[in-house]
């Protein structure tokens, strides 16, 4: 196997690693709390940026996991590549909202009158903090992914000018 091509499947591997990760961990983050005599339970599902995040680590999960079996030849790379721009760009907004509300979520905002929840749940903020992580590890093995396709692509080109 070519060392481009070896390069390229290690780093579609660990990103789709990272990305089912962050699924997995944020779907599963849940813990009951109690606040001034109130009890709730913090959930992914409650915040709209956790689901968004959720749902677009999932699409990239699949799409990763999908493109996994191409064959290195086929002329439909480019296609993948310009996949892996639109994939990278979900990451980069899902991660973007995501880390929004958990930032008020640990820090609150004195200016809206919103305190901090992570005091009352520390289990529920610090796996939205690992599936975070995980998610932040994704967008840079795709970041690092894409630059290596984008070269790989244009190499050739630039050789032949």
């Amino acid at each position: 196997m070519k060392p481009k091509r070896l390069l390229s499947l290690l780093l579609r591997l660990i990103a789709v690693g990272a990305t089912l990760a962050a699924v997995i961990i944020m779907a599963t983050s849940h813990e009951k709390g109690t606040f001034f005599a109130v009890s709730y339970e913090a959930k992914y599902t409650d915040t709209p940026a956790f689901k968004y995040f959720v749902i677009a680590n999932a699409i990239v999960t699949v799409y990763g996991f999908l493109v996994l079996f191409h064959p290195p030849g086929s002329p439909l790379w480019r296609l993948v590549l310009a996949l892996d721009l639109v994939f990278t760009m979900l990451l980069i907004s899902s991660i973007s909202a995501a880390l929004a509300v958990a930032q008020v979520g640990k820090n609150g905002n004195t200016s809206a009158g919103w305190l901090p929840v992570c005091g009352q749940v520390t289990k529920y903020c610090n796996q939205v903090t690992g599936a975070l992580v995980a998610g932040l590890i994704a967008l840079i093995t795709y970041i690092i992914l894409l630059l290596h396709s984008i070269y790989t692509f244009l190499n050739p080109l630039l050789e032949k000018a």
